[in-house]
């Protein structure tokens, strides 16, 4: 297998526990990979509106989740309720991309709609055309997420429910920690896949590790628009972007970004 990564020192920001697909992936291209978690998942401040949604589950007649963090919560919860989905015949199932998708389909449940693009906008274009007037609906996400989805399936004439299954927090981390990734050999990337993982970064380095513009001079990857933005709104170049919004097309746009170099070598 071509190594067109080999020697390359690529940061990888996602939570330790979703860390490990990316991380192997960009070591198969030959990338030396150093983890550094800006985002820590853990369950929402209360249980209690999950709690009542899944008491009234029946009542629904769409369940939306937006991420893979999104299904795990939420059937961990429904276990403890000695509940499943398999169980509800008349919810249907949307997902925001297929990884979301397979959680889903896991747990017994068939999708019913995976929008085109893996985004918001994807997804409220894509549940349009299913008519969502007078539907039920509950949207299950992480805590401080966008509030695109429900607004826009509002307007479309749907009532939707939103409940909070996890949050992202930022990690405790100190200032040996941050000059462990800056000290030493150059940075050859560092890669972005939400906005938790933007905004905690620089919050980390700039806080924490007195680094003024972390991201300045430094080649930078994000998953995908939404991250794209927020890393602008910081006022940081953005070099790759992959076409669709996957952790392997992620990995594929990096290849694609040095592949040229590695060409010139050989």
């Amino acid at each position: 297998m071509e190594k067109p990564l080999l020697g390359k020192r690529i940061v990888v920001t996602r939570a330790q526990e979703q860390a490990g697909e990316l991380s192997q992936l960009l070591k198969g291209y030959g990338a030396h990979v150093i983890q550094f978690p800006t985002i820590k998942i853990i369950p929402p401040e209360s249980w209690y509106p999950v709690d009542r949604a899944i008491a009234n589950l029946e009542t629904y007649h769409w369940i939306i989740f937006t991420s893979t963090n999104g299904v795990k919560f939420f059937l961990k919860r429904l276990k403890l309720k000695k509940r499943r989905l398999a169980e509800f015949s008349g919810l249907r199932f949307c997902a925001i991309g297929p990884r979301t998708a397979h959680e889903i389909e896991k747990a017994g449940a068939k999708v019913n709609v995976v929008p085109d693009q893996y985004c918001a906008e994807s997804l409220v274009q894509r549940l349009g055309i299913e008519g969502m007037e007078g539907r039920r609906i509950l949207l299950a996400r992480a805590a401080k997420a966008r509030d695109l989805v429900p607004k826009e399936l509002r307007k479309l004439g749907a009532a939707v429910d939103v409940v909070e299954v996890y949050q992202t927090i930022m990690p405790n981390i100190n200032k040996r920690e941050i000059e462990r990734v800056f000290q030493g050999e150059r940075i050859d990337l560092i890669t972005f896949t939400s906005s938790s993982t933007v905004n905690h970064f620089i919050q980390m380095c700039e806080e924490k590790g007195g680094l003024r513009n972390p991201l300045a001079g430094v080649t930078v990857a994000a998953i995908g628009p939404i991250t794209a933005n927020t890393l602008r709104r910081h006022g940081v170049t953005l070099h790759i972007i992959p076409q669709s919004y996957t952790i392997r097309d992620l990995t594929e746009a990096i290849v694609d970004y040095f592949n040229e170099g590695f060409a010139g070598r050989t």
